[in-house]
């Protein structure tokens, strides 16, 4: 078949990865030239004991319906539960209830299986259009759906089936990676950041994000953003879209139709007609031009793209986009300056907030969200802090799982019913999100009080400091039982992190629909073990936590207590690392997984002492990061009590000025 002119031999990247071949034909076919390279892969989840529980769950009967969201999603269930229900079996309990599948690949693998689907999502396959169908077809109201999802939750999908009355199950059958063999696709950006592509393609939301991942670890993050302005990006569909916008990228080209041949179809028609306007009239040569230099292109004339599609090249342009700039810093993108946030910004060393604690108990605050938000709020204004971390804590998210707490004036948390054996472990009932309104109506008020430049963090404790506060049933300075259970029912251990985990990310992801965009995970007392242990019996379930909470939600992973475990937390995944004080910032960013942003790292002793020690401690800090994209200052735990405020204004305001860049 004879080449169509549509791309006129311009150079299309794209990162497609089990239809790589299939890609670069039809760039081909469209007159492009390719350059094709995979950005990732599907991994299936090993030992998946939440899709064997599903699974079982499906042979009993207690599933109304399941939405197959993905054709190799469908055949991992399979694989992960067959030698435990049998392969038939489960097949024929698929068929007894009610399927529906996104699109034509889920719908293939169940015909290989025999089993026609019930309904079938129309075009575009969005979650959308399965909420739709679900509407038109089967009303979800009281009866229990099994989502199996995607290499990450759908927050949205997630949200709106439970707004109808349902009652869910999400499923994670495999999460995406990078390649195994990076080097194409660093080739591919090394061109692209030299300026030697002029079309880009992206066909899922998680390219997005393993191509920022990459282009951070090869030091090319502001050249490759750079280049993105005068570029035509082509995305296939909405999910894909609204990552590059998150992100601070442009798109200019969406397919009627979310398919890869109308992707290229589409950008094909339109591609040099737009590149021709972003990068402006050239000039008319009446002498033969020099060789051009291939890092060397035209100055954009009047540019007209969008602020949002300016907001990564142009950090000042950034502002207002809607995109805060703790989310910028969590994604590595660079920042006009260095966002700034305390732990513990609304406390004790506030006045307002000690007149406030006279007159109710903590729980009895942190269960009335106006109030927590207020205070929040208030800390914000006054500090001038580029974030507001809820007003909440830790614990009573343990109380609906069966902990007696209560807070005791002096002693802190106490855990009257400790757990200390398998049978304790029993008797424990796993959240499934709902059960703390409180806490998301407080994210609701904060995100409302504030401008959109400030960012709302919600948070929760880390699977082990959760288990060290259940077992130990207060605070303790040894952990004595919390290690004899690890140590000595080893099985018993990952039963409980396992639990706590899937508790955490659900109540996460609950922050997260009620408008947190950041989340930070506290692993407090996690500086008790080693690095074997933490990696033995800790990584793992911290690990779920963070990638169930998938890429589009910036995370941050924070612990404290032994600079011996700066590798092995970033082993666990995180956006960002948050550090303490026992270890220089640089050194510990050294130690972090490629593309990793840190947080950190101000003794909150430094507060304490005169305005002239805080600029200085500050200033090395900032020195220490050198500018680097990915930093965010904060100290290296809360504020003390004893604090005064002006030396909290003070170093929010030292940040802020020390940190601008020019």
């Amino acid at each position: 078949m004879a080449a169509e002119s549509g791309f006129a031999s311009l150079r299309v990247a794209a990162f497609e990865s089990r239809r790589a071949e299939e890609m670069a034909r039809l760039i081909e076919r469209h007159g492009g030239v390719p350059f094709v390279s995979p950005s990732m892969r599907e991994v299936p989840l090993q030992e998946n004991a939440e899709a064997i529980t599903l699974a079982h769950r499906l042979l009993a009967g207690e599933i109304d319906v399941v939405l197959l969201l993905t054709g190799v999603g469908t055949r991992h269930w399979l694989a992960q539960v067959e030698r435990h229900v049998g392969r038939q079996r489960f097949i024929d309990a698929l068929a007894d209830v009610v399927t529906v599948v996104r699109g034509p690949k889920p719908a293939a693998v169940l015909k290989e299986w025999g089993v026609e689907p019930t309904h079938r999502v129309p075009e575009p396959n969005t979650w959308r259009e399965l909420l739709r169908t679900l509407d038109q077809h089967v009303p979800v109201a009281n009866l229990t759906v099994a989502v199996q999802e995607y290499g990450q939750p759908n927050i949205s999908l997630l949200a709106n089936l439970e707004a109808r009355g349902a009652r869910v199950l999400p499923l994670k059958v495999y999460a995406w990676d990078l390649p195994a063999d990076t080097s194409p696709l660093q080739e591919n950006l090394r061109a692209l950041a030299a300026g030697q592509r002029e079309v880009v393609l992206f066909t899922s939301a998680h390219q997005v994000v393993n191509v920022l991942r990459i282009t951070q670890q090869m030091g090319l993050m502001e050249d490759v953003l750079r280049r993105f302005q005068r570029l035509v990006v082509g995305s296939i569909g909405p999910t894909t879209s609204e990552m590059l916008r998150d992100c601070g990228l442009p798109v200019d080209i969406e397919p009627e139709h979310p398919k890869m041949g109308q992707l290229v179809a589409a950008t094909a028609a339109q591609a040099p007609a737009i590149l021709a306007h972003k990068r402006g009239p050239q000039p008319v040569l009446t002498t033969p031009p020099p060789a051009a230099e291939p890092e060397q292109e035209p100055p954009l004339a009047s540019p007209v793209p969008p602020e949002q599609s300016r907001a990564a090249a142009d950090p000042a342009a950034a502002q207002g986009t809607g995109m805060s700039l703790l989310v910028r810093a969590c994604r590595g993108l660079p920042t006009e300056r260095t966002p700034i946030w305390l732990m513990r910004q609304a406390g004790r060393y506030l006045p307002e907030y000690r007149t406030l604690r006279a007159r109710l108990g903590f729980l009895e605050l942190c269960k009335n969200p106006q109030l927590c938000a207020e205070v929040m709020i208030s800390a914000v204004t006054r500090l001038g802090v580029d974030a507001a971390i809820i007003f909440a804590d830790l614990l009573p998210m343990l109380e609906p799982m069966g902990a007696q707490l209560e807070y005791r004036g002096g002693d802190g948390p106490v855990i009257h019913n400790p757990i200390r054996s398998a049978a304790d472990i029993d008797r424990l009932v796993e959240l499934q999100g709902p059960e703390l309104p409180f806490v998301y109506e407080t994210v609701r008020l904060t995100r409302a009080g504030l401008p959109t430049d400030i960012a709302v963090i919600g948070f929760a404790g880390a699977p082990f400091t959760l288990a060290s506060y259940l077992i130990e049933g207060g605070g303790s300075r040894h952990y004595q039982h919390t290690k004899r259970l690890m140590h000595s029912d080893e099985s018993a251990w990952h039963a409980l992190l396992g639990c706590l985990a899937r508790s955490v990310s659900r109540y996460l992801l609950e922050q997260v629909r009620a408008g947190a965009e950041v989340v930070q995970l506290f692993d407090s007392w996690v500086g008790c073990l080693g690095p074997d242990d933490y990696r033995r019996f800790v990584l793992p379930h911290t690990r779920t936590v963070l990638e169930t909470l998938g890429p589009h939600v910036p995370t941050i992973n924070f612990f404290t207590g032994n600079p011996a475990l700066v590798g092995p937390v970033s082993e666990a995944g995180g956006s960002v690392v948050g550090i303490d004080w026992r270890i220089r910032l640089d050194d510990a960013w050294k130690q972090l997984q490629p593309g990793q942003g840190i947080q950190g790292n101000l003794d909150p002793a430094v507060l304490l002492t005169t305005p002239e020690v805080v600029r200085k401690c500050a200033k090395e800090i900032l020195r220490q990061a050198g500018g680097r994209s990915g930093h965010v200052f904060n100290l290296g735990h809360g504020v003390l009590p004893e604090t005064p405020p002006e030396n909290v204004r003070l170093l929010v305001d030292t940040v802020r000025e020390l940190s601008t860049r020019g």
